[in-house]
């Protein structure tokens, strides 16, 4: 009474057979029947999570080669220090430059109110109208502006729409007239 002793001891290929084989292609062909989709979508996220973890500890410097670059890196912190020190000099210079820029202006422009104020007061003690002078100056600062900038000519234009034209009158619409339904299937009252 020998339990398979010599089907085992010949070797796994004699032993499955031919009916061996089908029940195992019945047995994988059912599980790939019955889970096939889970079995490619858990390939394909275990795939990408491994591209992922390769991604991120290719682009994370190693502990070794950090330590190659602390040696030599004090001469290139230095000079990057540096560099960033002369940019901030010459940004706070560019910055003082333009602040006095800006001081110089607007003294210019209190000036200019201060004087237009003590030519209103002289004409005003004078008996002159302040107003005529104050347009005058107005007018050569805008002539001083324009002649400057290139004169637009402007052709004449005729307007879209006549001048009695109310678009809430239901007049002059042309053929739209419309008017709002009754508001309710009462007759009044």
């Amino acid at each position: 009474m020998e339990l398979g002793g010599a089907g085992a001891a010949a070797g796994p290929g004699p032993a499955l057979g031919q009916g061996g084989l089908e029940a195992l292609q019945h047995t994988v062909g059912s599980v790939l029947a019955s889970y096939g989709w889970y079995m490619l979508l858990a390939v394909v996220a275990v795939y990408l999570l491994v591209q992922k973890v390769s991604r991120s500890l290719a682009a994370r410097p190693s502990g070794r080669h950090g330590a190659a670059e602390a040696a030599e890196e004090p001469d290139v912190v230095v000079r990057r220090q540096e560099a960033l020190a002369a940019a901030r000099l010459r940004m706070q210079e560019e910055l003082n430059a333009q602040a006095e820029r800006y001081k110089e202006k607007q003294r210019q422009l209190e000036e200019e109110r201060r004087r237009q104020k003590i030519a209103m007061w002289e004409s005003m003690q004078e008996g002159k109208s302040y107003k005529g002078n104050l347009k005058l100056n107005q007018q050569e600062v805008e002539s001083g502006a324009s002649a400057s900038a290139v004169p637009k000519s402007k052709p004449n234009k005729k307007p879209l729409r006549g001048g009695g034209y109310n678009p809430l009158s239901g007049e002059g619409g042309g053929t739209c007239s419309w008017r709002p339904g009754r508001r309710g299937p009462s007759a009044g009252g």
